[in-house]
């Protein structure tokens, strides 16, 4: 009952700030007639009619002469005549990524007819670790615990029936993306709790963790997925690649019937569901427009995939769906710069003026928060000495000894395992002012910045930013050590609105029949302003688990 309660007042308040149709319209004229529009103000591209309240509002008009959003143009009729094939299906899925695939392979080994429709030539998915819950070793307590615990770092404003759906389904559809990866062929492992010492117990519940890992780098889960949809290939799905969904079909009523894909010679294809249609497309990153709008503090980072332009929004937006509210989950970390395992060790941390700026304690997963300037964006140096074996022995994390770190050193010969070597950073030096050097940083200023730090090491308080003191240590013997890490945008995890079946919500809260959305497209599973570092392999995990469910879900209909 008290789940039920959540779950209504979580779907009010989305829906009620969310971005659709037409509470867009309704508040565009609240905004033109003085009262203003919560959060929009300032986004607007400037244009003919600058100085307008709708042009001060980022919004244009669309080709019916409705006001919309710059980044949300309306689609432009196809005329039959460009349509120059159709064919039928049971399940159309628009993208080929982590949630796409398992999504395809999910509805074919549950008897339908698949299509995949692709804009890339290939399967394009990233990282490596996908994790879930073992519910057969874990305390029914610990999992409940580990809910609250997501919630709570996804600032109470996900969705906990989707938290709970991942809970307790993903250790079985993790399980299942590993066997069947393996069938076409994948480099694929269960990690099972390597990755989650932090979680094994929670609130004193224990857990355990099935967690699939493609890997070592420079094999990724892009690899494994590749792998996966051969997989999918030989129990009958059809993959189209090179042909991006241009336009959903839609009847009178709203239901959506299928899709219309453009091939690479201009023409387009029509693509009948009979059962629904699954947009899988990821996110926006590289739609500087919709960024601006919905995630503006990450105006200046670097962007870590390429031609996420938002398709699937756009579609959704006009097949009514809803759109999280403004304030979307970002995804900004580095795992390559350096060991992953030594991320949150709270060493002194410089940036790149060469100074401290913060207490060392705050996670990387928000560090791109206090590294928003437009120079250097998102860099950072991690610095210890050669005692850190010892000091940081009983720190959350895994330490790397010296001779492990020479594998993300780039002065040093190769080959170097495991990484990608272009992103190595780390660096060993014998004096303060060669890492200086090394890690491109104000001589000066970071060595003022190490003394002033080993000042308060010795003073037993932190003064300055306020890290406990059982976490100073003084940096004073070489040969010193530098981890040169920049956050970059890996992903925005904030969607369209859907329900526990994935299914696409309208303004009015009711489904939209045939569309459904998963992966980064989905909305309500997160929530914060930024992506929580809670359970190593989170979004992998989601994207593999609600692909599984959806694919079958559609399938079954």
């Amino acid at each position: 009952m008290g789940n039920e309660a959540q779950l209504d007042y979580y779907t009010k308040e989305t829906l009620e700030h969310g971005i659709s149709r037409r509470s867009f319209l309704t508040r565009t004229a609240s905004a033109a007639a003085g009262v203003g529009l919560l959060g929009m103000a300032g986004c607007a591209p400037r244009g003919a009619h600058e100085g307008s309240a709708v042009d001060s509002l980022g919004l244009g008009k669309s080709s019916d002469g409705a006001a919309a959003l710059s980044f949300l143009p309306k689609p432009e009729p196809i005329p039959d005549s460009s349509i120059k094939t159709a064919q039928i299906f049971d399940v159309v899925i628009v993208g080929a990524g982590a949630s796409g695939v398992p999504a395809s392979l999910s509805a074919a080994e549950h008897g339908a007819a698949v299509a995949v429709l692709q804009k890339e030539n290939i399967v394009v998915s990233q990282g490596n670790s996908g994790t879930g819950i073992d519910l057969a070793k874990s305390d029914p307590a610990g999992i409940e615990a580990l809910v609250a615990r997501l919630m709570k770092d996804n600032a109470h404003r996900c969705n906990p029936k989707l938290i709970r759906q991942w809970a307790y389904n993903s250790g079985e559809a993790v399980t299942w993306v590993i066997e069947r990866a393996k069938r076409g062929g994948a480099q694929v492992i269960d990690q099972g709790n390597l990755q989650q010492g932090a979680i094994l117990k929670v609130n004193g519940y224990e857990l355990n963790y099935i967690t699939s890992f493609f890997g070592p780098k420079p094999y990724t889960a892009g690899d494994g997925m590749r792998a996966l949809a051969k997989t999918a290939a030989k129990a009958g799905a059809r993959f189209f690649f090179s042909t991006p969904a241009v336009q959903l079909i839609q009847d009178a009523s709203g239901h959506v019937m299928g899709v219309i894909g453009k091939r690479e010679d201009g023409t387009f294809m029509r693509f009948i569901a009979r059962k629904g249609v699954i947009l899988a497309t990821g996110d926006y990153q590289n739609n500087q427009a919709m960024c601006d709008y919905f995630i503006p503090d990450a105006k200046h980072f670097g962007r870590k995939q390429v031609n996420r332009t938002g398709d699937g929004f756009i579609m959704g937006y006009w097949a009514g769906g809803v759109i999280e509210p403004i304030g979307h989950t970002k995804m900004l970390h580095d795992f390559d710069a350096g060991p992953a395992s030594m991320c949150d060790m709270p060493f002194l941390a410089v940036d790149q003026t060469g100074k401290r700026f913060v207490n060392e304690t705050v996670e990387m997963s928000v560090l791109n928060n206090y590294l928003r300037q437009a120079e250097n964006t998102g860099q950072y140096s991690q610095i210890f000495d050669s005692n850190y074996m010892t000091q940081a022995a009983n720190w959350p994390g895994k330490l790397v000894p010296p001779d492990g770190l020479k594998n993300y050193m780039p002065d040093e010969p190769g080959p170097h395992h495991g990484v990608f070597e272009t992103f190595i950073n780390t660096h060993k030096a014998d004096t303060l002012e060669e890492l200086a050097q090394k890690i491109k940083v104000d001589t000066a200023t970071f060595v003022a910045t190490v003394k002033r730090y080993n000042e308060v090491v010795a003073s037993g308080r932190d003064s300055d930013f306020g890290k406990p003191a059982d976490l100073l240590h003084p940096i004073d013997t070489p040969p010193f050590y530098g981890i040169h890490r920049t956050v970059r945008l890996s992903t925005v995890c904030s969607g369209l609105l859907v329900n526990e079946n994935h299914q696409c919500l309208n303004a009015d809260g009711k489904p939209i029949k045939g569309l459904y959305a998963i992966g980064n497209l989905g909305g309500g599973f997160y929530g914060g302003v930024d992506y929580p570092l809670t359970v190593f392999g989170l979004s992998l995990g989601r994207c593999y688990t609600f692909g599984y469910i959806a694919g079958r879900h559609v399938a079954k209909l």
